[in-house]
């Protein structure tokens, strides 16, 4: 039987494949029957997955992370694909699978990204801005090495954190060519630092995989969260109380919205550009992910993070 990855899975098809899973939390039906419910994932995406046929263990037997051999029927749910296991195995040496082989991961290393985002910083101006974020950087070294951006969307892959605000400078970058009146040690520090606390607010595998978020995360937010990690860092190298105050005023206005977690809207430049990197960045993200997935003339499926939207691939975009 060929195996499928999970792009590939069409509704009443029978399927073999290797895929990892990525949560695992036993459940018990409306009849009191206690079953699976499992997150399988590959790089091409995630899919929900049941074991109704449940065997005491199997719980501990089957953990997160843990790379699997699956047969099932895939079936649909809510408009989703939900895939029903018949039978489920651990791989073994002689199946010539490597786990790094099914995770997503940024399209560059991170250590490289790492490097580029260094160099951003060591071309600062301001000495308080620098210090406090070169600070911030090399105490979350070894976390920024495999950390994704979020735990489903936008950059929820294996490096995933690095690559957002690799490119978010990038476009920053340009974006202050044009716009000469930024400031960019501002500019660069939002950037780097917005999503910081997401290293505190998710639990990530070295394979860049969130299996939960944290008690702290629930209950604050990385944006709390971030502003919070920020004072600390101020208070430790000494840094200005404005310069201080208006990192802190970035991170807190960038998602702009209340119902977003941002209870105040930017208030200068320098945050009001962050805000739109952001926004732009994890747009295209998304866009270029569904259109990877979609036929050349035809939409996508609707995108919960795009409000629902449906995404349209042109013959035009398809040509040389």
């Amino acid at each position: 039987m060929e195996f499928k990855k999970i792009k590939e899975l069409q509704v009443n098809e029978r399927i073999d494949g290797f895929f990892i899973i990525k949560s695992l939390e036993l459940k018990t039906s409306a009849n009191g029957k206690k079953y699976l419910d499992l997150t399988l994932g590959d790089k091409t995406g995630d899919i929900n997955a049941k074991i109704w046929e449940y065997a005491e263990g199997d719980e501990e037997k089957y953990i997160e992370n843990m790379l699997v051999k699956v047969r099932g029927i895939v079936s649909s749910w809510q408009n989703s694909l939900q895939l029903k296991i018949e039978k489920i195995r651990e791989t073994i040496p002689s199946d010539g699978v490597n786990i790094k082989d099914f995770v997503p991961v940024a399209p560059f290393d991170s250590e490289f990204m790492y490097q580029e985002i260094q160099s951003y910083v060591e071309g600062m101006k301001n000495k308080d801005i620098k210090n406090i974020v070169s600070t911030i950087l090399e105490e979350n070294h070894n976390k920024l090495m495999h950390y994704p951006a979020a735990k489903k969307n936008h950059h929820a892959m294996k490096g995933g954190l690095l690559y957002h605000v690799f490119t978010m400078l990038k476009a920053g970058e340009k974006l202050s060519e044009i716009y000469t009146f930024i400031n960019t040690d501002l500019l660069y520090a939002g950037v780097i630092l917005h999503d910081m606390a997401k290293l505190e607010e998710m639990d990530a595998s070295e394979l860049g995989i969130v299996s939960e978020y944290t008690v702290e995360g629930q209950l604050l937010g990385h944006i709390i969260q971030g502003i919070k990690k920020l004072e600390i860092t101020a208070q430790k190298v000494g840094a200005n109380k404005e310069v201080t105050m208006m990192l802190q005023h970035m991170i807190l206005s960038h998602h702009y919205e209340p119902e977003y977690g941002s209870p105040v809207k930017p208030m200068f430049p320098e945050a009001e550009l962050l805000h739109y990197l952001d926004i732009i960045d994890a747009r295209m993200y998304d866009m270029n992910r569904i259109l990877g997935d979609t036929k050349s003339g035809g939409f996508s499926e609707k995108i919960y993070s795009l409000e629902g939207r449906r995404i349209y691939k042109g013959e035009i975009a398809c040509q040389e």
